[in-house]
């Protein structure tokens, strides 16, 4: 079956439009236009997740350069790699087009700078095919959390590996105690900032962990493993600044408290405005041979960078898809495929794997993995919507993944929705409110086990014929017909009532 992207994206708009064929219901956490909402909700803001803060589409970069005129022949034949990477030496602030063939790929192709594009002509027309291993060309042996010898590269990496780092330097301390929801803060002095700059606010975790216990809403489950002291942060905008009182754009996820030690930082990632779009990457269909033993047949993965973008994307045959540690980053139109031999039912390990205030959207998973999409430490703020799967699972990797949206999915067989990952002792699987919105399945859907997070996170419309209990200081199932739920997609609701707002 061919894919289009914007075949894809009619298909999800058909799925939302028979919402408005039966009655319409709102959440008690929203309301029609968040209207029962605020800051201090058990239900988060998630809308600024996404590319320069879900306020701009993705942009249409001019073409610069060709790979073509770099020796790239694209013949099926002919070994291009070394010509792909002339190519983006060569290729400054603009687009680097791929033309219509088939392109062999054999070593990582590196992006380290900002403003660069890579883009084919279409899914069926640029392929990119890889045919090795990330531990044939960058060995990286290591261990899982078991002890067990597995490559590292069973939970990162790509032959398309963006690669940026986050720099900051110190602002000043926070000498104000809040509550979770409060934008103001009081800084120790002079901060030499900005109105409309973005600032970075961390919390680090005392001896007794309790800032990760109140990340986990006070019910962390085991955390006997996790001995090094974490750090949240949250990026935002400054609004206005008054001598030493600073108000961000964001309400706080957590509160502020003294022994954390609140401090203030700049935020500077080295690296942005990176994009990869309209191509299909492919790998040998290999036989799968199950959970950490994959060795690097990874496509893609954005590290420490921001406000970058993967648009209009086929990977088939992958150990893992795409691994997005970037912030306020979008994936638009993503189809993934696989002939591979499965082990046990699974043809990969990790489909996308998100860090901090991200976006996937118009997606399809036409291949299963052990885990399809993935949170894992601390992740935060974002958001995987308008998508289908065969059988999808919500992997939230413990170590505290808190505060994200899962919105307007089709799971297909439903059966495997709450299968995770993670290590002994390391804590609940998901953290503080993580949000279940508008979630079908072609069987019912009862609530996760305890062992799964804490009482804090939200059920809306999820397909079940479980009960509902919608207690605003206990669990919140709240039992509402997938088809009925208004808005059918929470994400965009929230940005066009902030974006109106503003």
């Amino acid at each position: 079956m061919k894919y289009k992207g914007a075949l894809l994206i009619g298909l999800i708009a058909s799925t939302a439009m028979s919402s408005f064929v039966n009655a319409q219901v709102y959440s008690q956490l929203w309301g029609q236009d968040g209207e029962r909402w605020s800051p201090q909700s058990r239900l988060p803001d998630f809308s600024f997740a996404g590319y320069q803060f879900g306020e701009k589409p993705l942009p249409k970069v001019e073409v610069v350069t060709n790979v073509e005129d770099f020796g790239a022949t694209g013949d099926d034949d002919t070994d291009d790699t070394e010509a792909f990477k002339r190519a983006i030496s060569e290729t400054n602030e603009g687009a680097l087009f791929i033309p219509e063939g088939r392109y062999i790929i054999s070593d990582i192709l590196w992006i380290k700078k900002s403003n660069i594009v890579l883009r084919g002509a279409g899914i069926d027309k640029t392929v990119l095919h890889i045919t090795k291993e990330l531990e044939d060309v960058r060995p990286n042996m290591g261990a899982n959390t078991g002890g067990r010898v597995t490559s590292n590269y069973s939970w990162s990496g790509g032959f398309l590996w963006v690669k940026g780092a986050i720099r900051s330097k110190p602002i000043a301390n926070v000498v104000s105690a809040h509550k979770r929801g409060a934008k103001t803060i009081t800084v120790d002095s002079d901060p030499k900032v900005k109105v409309g700059q973005r600032v970075r606010i961390l919390l680090e975790d005392d001896a007794d962990k309790t800032l990760l216990t109140h990340v986990y809403s006070g019910d962390s489950g085991d955390i006997s493993k996790l001995n090094k002291a974490i750090t949240v942060e949250m990026v935002s905008r400054i609004v206005s600044i008054d001598d030493r009182q600073i108000t961000l754009e964001r309400p706080f996820r957590w509160d502020i408290r003294e022994e954390w030690k609140p401090r203030l930082r700049t935020f500077e990632p080295s690296l942005s405005e990176v994009g990869i779009e309209n191509l299909a990457i492919t790998f040998p269909a290999k036989p799968y041979q199950g959970h950490f033993t994959e060795r690097g047949m990874n496509a893609i993965e954005i590290g420490d960078a921001s406000d970058c973008w993967i648009r209009n994307i086929k990977i088939k045959n992958s150990d893992s898809g795409i691994y997005l540690w970037g912030r306020f980053c979008t994936i638009d139109g993503l189809l993934i495929e696989s002939d591979r031999e499965v082990f046990r039912g699974d043809s990969g390990h990790h489909g996308v794997t998100m860090g901090y205030d991200s976006v996937l959207t118009n997606f399809d998973f036409q291949a299963k993995f052990i885990h399809d999409l993935t949170l894992g430490k601390l992740a935060s703020g974002n958001v995987f919507k308008n998508g289908k799967g065969i059988n999808l699972s919500f992997d939230h990797h413990k170590r505290a993944p808190y505060e994200n949206l899962f919105c307007n999915i089709d799971v297909g067989a439903g059966t495997q929705i709450w299968r995770c990952g993670g290590g002994q002792k390391l804590g609940k699987h998901c953290g503080a409110r993580g949000t279940f919105w508008n979630i079908r399945s072609r069987q019912n859907i009862a609530p996760p086990k305890p062992k799964f997070g804490p009482d804090s996170m939200n059920f809306v419309g999820v397909q079940t014929q479980s009960p509902s209990v919608t207690n605003l200081s206990g669990q919140w199932f709240e039992v509402i017909a997938p088809e009925a739920l208004l808005p059918v997609d929470l994400h965009a609701a929230q940005l066009k009532r902030r974006l109106r707002q503003k």
